[in-house]
């Protein structure tokens, strides 16, 4: 009886989510009273095993097939595996890759599958916790079964720290690769644009409260001051005030930085599900009853155009008219 978590890696790095398997993992497999088996599939392997090298992991499996993410490729190197391990439990990041072969995955092994997992409880049985209806209501799923797949939402789980002392093993899976139907001919980052918010330390958001796109400067102006990243919630990218690349939210990206300023966002379910994993959250609101007050490390309530250009000042920048 194994738990098996599959990491995740993209152009040559691996992602913050392949660390939250595995601490989601160990404390399965804990609960479970077995082993955690970590698996890296394609890219350089090596290297990767080595930075999953993590407290908690038994053993990593270096599956040294193909460059890049490969639907083909990953559906033969798990069945591989689980026909060599049997787990009790397959952990996949519920991201656009995880999500691509997850199913497959579980259909081809007849595995019950639930996806968008925010939570493991072990009892009796195992349960799990999802999101539905935009995150409005929080639904608890009791697994029937002694082999399942989940696939688990990120930033819901610390990342683990190192460092291990598993054993890596080099796993060769049975795929004829020049039978597979897809090929990755290149990797295009769709309006990924100047930044990617997912790899800033320090974000200022901005939301519905700025009133005007021409108000949207100022909060540009103390992200400046703070050496931090502009972001958003989902209104100021409808409005076309920003790109894509700057929403945060279930329907944008997740984000994990160690500061989030959120400035003028009342706190909706779908923006928190992105930003809820934040060291430190601050809030500048007018309203004191927003939801984003339930979150918050720490609140100013009061109007963002008062409070917004005295931070500029304290922080040594230049406040813009607004």
């Amino acid at each position: 009886m194994t738990v098996l978590a599959v990491a995740e890696h993209r152009r040559g790095d691996l992602r913050d989510v392949s660390f939250e398997l595995v601490t989601a993992g160990r404390e399965l497999a804990a609960d479970l009273e077995t082993d955690l088996a970590v698996a890296v599939i394609a890219g350089d392997v090596e290297r990767f095993a080595e930075e999953l090298n993590r407290e908690g992991v038994d053993t990593i499996y270096a599956v040294g097939n193909g460059e890049e993410f490969n639907h083909g490729i990953y559906m033969g190197a798990i069945e591989g595996l689980c026909a060599e391990l049997d787990p009790t439990a397959l952990l996949l990041p519920n991201s656009v890759n995880g999500l691509d072969y997850a199913p497959a995955v579980a259909g081809a092994l007849d595995l019950p599958l639930v996806t968008d997992v925010s939570g493991i409880e072990c009892g009796e049985t195992v349960e799990v916790v999802r999101e539905q209806y935009g995150g409005k209501v929080e639904t608890t799923y009791e697994i029937d079964s002694e082999r399942y797949a989940l696939t688990l939402r990120a930033a819901e789980w610390p990342p683990a720290e190192p460092a291990g002392d598993a054993m890596i093993e080099a796993f060769q899976a049975d795929v004829d690769e020049d039978a597979l139907g897809t090929t990755v001919k290149g990797f295009e980052e769709v309006g990924s644009g100047d930044v990617d918010i997912t790899d800033a330390d320090v974000l200022v958001s901005v939301g519905r409260g700025i009133g005007e796109e021409e108000n949207v400067p100022l909060v540009e102006e103390l992200a400046d001051a703070l050496g931090a990243t502009l972001s958003s919630s989902r209104p100021i990218v409808d409005n076309g005030w920003l790109p894509q690349n700057r929403q945060v939210g279930q329907s944008g990206k997740v984000v994990t930085p160690d500061v989030y300023i959120a400035v003028g966002i009342s706190g909706a379910v779908q923006h928190v599900a992105g930003m809820k994993g934040a060291d430190t959250i601050v809030a500048i609101n007018s309203d004191p009853n927003a939801p984003i007050y339930d979150i918050a490390d720490y609140g100013i309530v009061d109007d963002l155009f008062e409070v917004v250009p005295r931070l500029i000042e304290a922080f040594g920048g230049q406040a813009p008219e607004v």
